[in-house]
């Protein structure tokens, strides 16, 4: 099995371009909103670090939000709580499709959590800074201190380009997407393929 991720700014499009691969994708932030949604234990914890945020389950995003727009220490205290969940889900993630050729984990914190291991494929994403303003700006709870907390605990772009074995452009229509991923998935399973 090829582990391959991609990695890139919040808004560059990671989701986007995962599925064009068209095989299995372990998507963090869909993985977040389930625990939000149905794990208990995760909001008594989080409930009993942030008391004046977090108030009744299901956990509300917008309850989240307010808590590292207030202070940006809160997303260290969220993260500590919810990414061990995350990682076990993704390990069984992997267990269960390990008989297939080629997977993709869309981890926006995949660096920064040291989720990422040798012999992993690294796609930096990269897109127009318009683009991605006007990406984010679609998203529900737009809200541009938040985002701005959430990249600042995020790696440097210069270094995840560096640690990158492909850049994908995403600044072209989807169609156009479309084939220039159907080719580098060939040339990701050609190469590992002949080494």
């Amino acid at each position: 099995m090829i582990r391959a991720a991609v990695i890139g700014s919040i808004g560059s499009g990671k989701t986007f371009v995962a599925k064009l691969f068209k095989c299995p994708v372990f998507n963090a932030d869909d993985e977040v909103k389930i625990i939000y949604k149905k794990n208990k234990e995760c909001f008594n914890k989080l409930k009993k670090i942030l008391p004046t945020y977090i108030k009744s389950f299901p956990i509300k995003k917008q309850e989240l939000v307010e808590a590292i727009t207030r202070d940006k220490k809160n997303l260290k205290k969220i993260s500590y709580i919810v990414h061990p969940l995350v990682r076990q889900k993704m390990n069984i993630f992997l267990k269960k499709n390990k008989k297939q050729k080629l997977v993709l984990l869309d981890i926006p914190l995949l660096i920064e959590n040291k989720l990422n291991r040798k012999g992993d494929i690294i796609i930096y994403i990269k897109s127009k800074k318009s683009k991605i303003l006007d990406r984010l700006k679609k998203r529900p709870n737009f809200n541009l201190k938040f985002l701005k907390n959430l990249q600042r605990n995020q790696t440097r772009i210069s270094k995840k380009i560096k640690l990158a074995d492909y850049t994908v452009d995403n600044n072209y229509p989807a169609n156009i997407m479309k084939k220039k991923i159907n080719h580098l998935k060939k040339r990701i399973l050609h190469e590992r393929n002949s080494t």
